[in-house]
């Protein structure tokens, strides 16, 4: 007969919450508590250290990045490092993480102090990662992964649909910059915090020498990938730009063709 775990009789409501979003009772019920509490609400540990979730935020986020990579080796055996690397960009990117965190109810435990949660629907997001490392500390590899791929990536990521995609702005520039041969780099221009102390980003986009957009978000990803779309949009709309670019690298020919046009990677872009 299969044994019935027993629940702890101290504070039985979280193991129930937490039961029902991840499929499996925590152990150490502290750590999932820590996933879900935001900046702005840090508790105090027994030791007098204040907690939240960025420490596990920082984990979790290595660790999502590790079982994508895990996943998508094994089910894309014929496939190059090119690709991989862009369809787990495509899976683990923020807009994603936002929406599968509310889809699961993260957006009704979490703990913050912060007024306006829909103004930083990445608190969501960081949350997801934060809870993924709390997963692989009190649960182990296995556990993330089972996590990820039965709850996450089944039940709320379509791989497909992922595959056809042009929302990764930032990875589709680097790869066409990789492509012919023109550098791309991103620096954090400035950072400050909004009215409810939440961090912002500024940060520009770098092509061929050139600073070709910047974008603001709530993390530096965010903000990197909006300055991308803006470069990307630069590209597609100003062939004298892009002729400039491409004489950087005398292999290839200035003359802007149907084909090469269908190489840049500008396609469905949408305001």
């Amino acid at each position: 007969m299969r044994k019935v775990r027993a629940i702890p009789h101290k504070g039985k409501e979280p193991y129930f919450s937490f039961y029902k979003m991840l499929g499996f009772y925590p152990d150490r019920i502290d750590l999932y508590q820590e996933a879900l509490t935001h900046r702005s609400s840090s508790m105090r540990s027994n030791s007098g250290k204040w907690v939240n979730n960025e420490r596990l935020e920082f984990l979790g986020d290595a660790i999502l990045d590790a079982i994508v990579a895990d996943i998508l080796y094994k089910k894309f055996e014929n496939k190059k490092e090119g690709f991989l690397t862009s369809t787990r960009s495509r899976i683990v990117q923020r807009e994603t993480l936002n929406k599968i965190a509310i889809e699961i109810g993260i957006d009704k435990i979490i703990t913050s102090s912060t007024r306006n949660l829909a103004h930083n629907t990445n608190i969501y997001g960081d949350a997801l990662e934060a809870l993924i490392g709390a997963i692989y500390l009190d649960q182990g590899y296995r556990v993330a992964k089972s996590f990820v791929f039965e709850t996450l990536i089944k039940q709320h990521i379509n791989i497909d649909t992922v595959l056809k995609s042009e929302v990764d702005f930032k990875s589709r520039l680097i790869e066409w910059g990789q492509k012919y041969k023109i550098e791309v780099g991103f620096e954090v221009t400035d950072s400050s915090y909004d009215e409810q102390n939440n961090p912002v980003f500024e940060s520009r986009v770098i092509v061929g020498g050139m600073d070709l957009g910047s974008g603001k978000g709530y993390s530096k990803k965010e903000s990197h990938q909006k300055a991308a779309k803006k470069a990307i949009k630069k590209l597609r709309n100003d062939n004298e730009l892009l002729e400039k670019l491409l004489t950087l690298n005398k292999n290839v020919s200035t003359e802007i063709d149907e084909s090469e046009e269908e190489n840049l990677p500008v396609e469905n872009i949408s305001e």
